[in-house]
């Protein structure tokens, strides 16, 4: 083989590796939450209850806990009632339709007086014609009135109708659901204690998708990390190994001017939940970015 070959078969070679993008070793990574919530009261009162205990698993929306809402549900009782009178005023307008007959019967007197004194001039006095008209006018004033008022009772009911919603909202207030399906890791308050508002019942871990965070070389990070698939590999507490897929999820724009390095951290998926916080682990991250594998 000739020099010439030689170098078309090295340019060759390079341009295929340098095509090929190479994996990202991370040799140290620790197990991290990614999500804990404390679960406070909304509202002031005697914890009725807490439906679960420490070491719990539950599902997003569950109850947890209850705080006493007697006094709420009165409250939405008397909202109902209310309601119901305006539902039935706002279905009503026999005072609109009694204003128009009035108005009809006024001006038909009046018709009937002109008419009289066209036949007969003087049977009707100015005075009681000018009577006539102002019972005319009172009754278009009747009829926009009672028109007003009718128009109202639609306002009063929407308005009961809130506050039936708001009765419910107060009712669901009292009610702790769970934020996050988790692990119930501590309970902090317990039936019979009064709480206020802002005060943390109990303490919830998403254990469902976790963080790996570690260290990478600034310099072997590519631009296009951030969604990469990794792998994940950890020895379990129970010593034995394991492998979970991710990806990455966040790359710190701050490089240590120290060592070089920048944080780097993976979401992890944990559905069987044999993953724990506190863990140490190894990752690898994919060397083709999502969007050029697609292509």
């Amino acid at each position: 083989m000739n020099h010439k070959c030689l170098l078309l078969l090295a340019a060759a070679v390079l341009a295929a590796s340098s095509g090929r993008a190479e994996e990202i070793e991370v040799s140290s990574v620790l197990i991290k939450l990614l999500e804990q919530v404390d679960v406070p009261a909304r509202e002031a009162g005697v914890l009725a209850n807490v439906t679960v205990h420490e070491g719990e698993i539950v599902a997003v929306g569950a109850r947890l806990a209850q705080i006493e809402d007697g006094d709420a549900k009165i409250e939405k009782r008397r909202a109902e009632l209310e309601l119901i009178a305006a539902r039935r005023a706002a279905e009503s307008d026999v005072r609109v339709r009694y204003a128009r007959k009035s108005l009809e019967v006024a001006e038909a007197d009046l018709r009937r007086a002109v008419d009289s004194e066209k036949r007969l001039p003087q049977s009707v006095t100015q005075s009681e014609l000018d009577q006539l008209r102002l019972l005319v006018d009172r009754g278009g004033l009747d009829v926009e009135e009672a028109q007003l008022e009718f128009e109202l009772t639609q306002t009063t009911r929407e308005s009961k109708e809130n506050d039936v919603r708001l009765a419910d909202y107060n009712i669901a207030q009292r009610r702790v659901t769970a934020p996050l399906a988790g692990f119930v890791a501590e309970v902090q308050r317990h039936p019979g204690e009064w709480v206020q508002p802002g005060q943390t019942i109990l303490r919830m871990l998403r254990l469902d998708r976790l963080r790996a965070e570690g260290l990478v070389n600034a310099r072997s990070l590519p631009t296009d990390v951030n969604g990469r698939p990794v792998k994940l590999t950890v020895q379990l507490s129970d010593q034995s190994s394991a492998t979970f897929a991710g990806k990455v999820v966040f790359v710190s724009p701050e490089i240590d001017p120290v060592n070089g390095q920048v944080r780097i951290w993976a979401e992890i998926e944990n559905t069987d939940l044999r993953l724990q916080p506190g863990l140490h682990g190894s990752m690898v991250i994919d060397g083709a970015s999502v969007a050029k594998r697609d292509r």
